[in-house]
């Protein structure tokens, strides 16, 4: 008998075959536009320029959701710093819990302040903020922001909101928790605040000063920790300190006080994000102003407190008597006492001698 073979043919295009490819397309681009609602800055404008087209950006809701992603992925570079850096260093130095919550806390700082110097610098620098001080308040509101200059933001914000979960992550002290508390708040409120009020340049400028003196204070607790002998650094720390705050008045009261001061448009008018008022003016110099005197009278208190200890420490080491120094080699005399160059008993009368037995 002879056997056929059978075939059966699959068309390639069948009407099927084209509806699921169309549906997983659809599927595919409702993906890709999710995906880039979480990880893209939004809300991108075409501005014409003098050669050709620029794409910025200005804010919305919708960098909620941005800013809720990149908490995620700072958490999970949280802990990849803790475990495979600073948890190893730890180990070696053989801190205590004291010790050992504010070793983690400055490493991390550390970390995360050198990456935000260098990263503020490059923005600052290309963009000419830096060659250009007037750019600080002409062409205000800077509504339409670059594409680094809103990303950098973000993630400023993202860093300090994931602040706040990692004090429980952390199981950082209660005594400590307050004090944290404060320096989150801060900075969230003048990184928003800068970034709401299209103050971004001088935010910016303001963020690079702050940061060089943070990174390089913390830099300082991790080489005293190491070796407490090393205390040099907190010595630059602290006239860089100074000098910090008053660079950080002087371009707020230039900027905002002067610079805004002199600008012909100045109305209230959220829509076109223009918050270039006297009462605006002087809320945002009264916060600024008022955060740099209470950093300020925090240092001057703490440096207080490290005189008096250290004065405290000196004074005691004074009060101490000197121990009398015991002769290098001790005589050792007979039982007695000497009189006339006669040993004397103890009762006054001279010892007897020993007969010698004849032999």
């Amino acid at each position: 008998m002879a056997f056929r073979r059978r075939t059966k043919s699959y068309p390639l295009f069948s009407q099927e075959f084209v509806i699921h490819n169309h549906a997983d397309i659809g599927f595919c681009l409702v993906t890709a536009k999710t995906a880039f609602l979480f990880i893209l800055p939004q809300y991108n404008i075409s501005v014409p320029t003098a050669d050709s087209e620029t794409v910025h950006y200005h804010y919305g809701p919708k960098d909620l959701v941005t800013i809720l992603f990149y908490i995620f992925i700072t958490i999970i570079l949280h802990a990849v710093v803790q475990e495979y850096i600073l948890d190893k260093i730890s180990k070696r130095l053989h801190l205590s819990k004291v010790k050992h919550s504010k070793f983690n806390e400055s490493g991390q700082l550390v970390v995360f302040h050198f990456t935000s110097v260098i990263w503020c610098f490059y923005v600052v620098v290309t963009e000419g903020y830096l060659t250009n001080p007037r750019s600080l308040w002409e062409d205000y509101p800077h509504v339409h922001l670059p594409f680094q200059v809103k990303f950098f933001y973000l993630c400023q914000l993202a860093y300090w909101l994931h602040a706040l979960p990692e004090l429980y992550f952390q199981k950082v002290r209660k005594e400590e928790i307050p004090r944290q508390l404060q320096y989150i708040c801060l900075y969230l409120v003048h990184i928003a605040g800068a970034y709401l009020l299209n103050l971004s340049r001088l935010g910016l400028i303001l963020l690079l000063l702050q940061y060089s003196t943070e990174f390089l204070f913390h830099t300082a607790r991790l080489f005293y920790f190491a070796d407490e002998n090393n205390e040099k650094l907190f010595s630059a720390w602290a006239a860089v300190f100074g000098v910090t705050r008053l660079f950080i008045l002087t371009l707020a009261v230039l900027a905002i006080g002067f610079g805004l001061a002199r600008m012909e448009n100045q109305a209230f008018d959220p829509e076109k994000g223009n918050f270039n008022t006297l009462f605006c003016r002087l809320c945002v110099l009264l916060l600024v102003c008022a955060a740099q005197a209470w950093l300020m009278w925090r240092f001057i208190h703490s440096q207080l407190r490290h005189w008096r200890e250290y004065w405290n420490e000196q004074s005691a080491k004074r009060r101490v008597p000197a121990t009398p120094r015991l002769p290098a080699r001790l005589i050792k005399r007979e039982s007695g006492y000497h009189e006339n160059g006669v040993v004397k008993a103890e009762n006054g009368t001279s010892p007897r001698t020993k007969k010698l037995k004849s032999p």
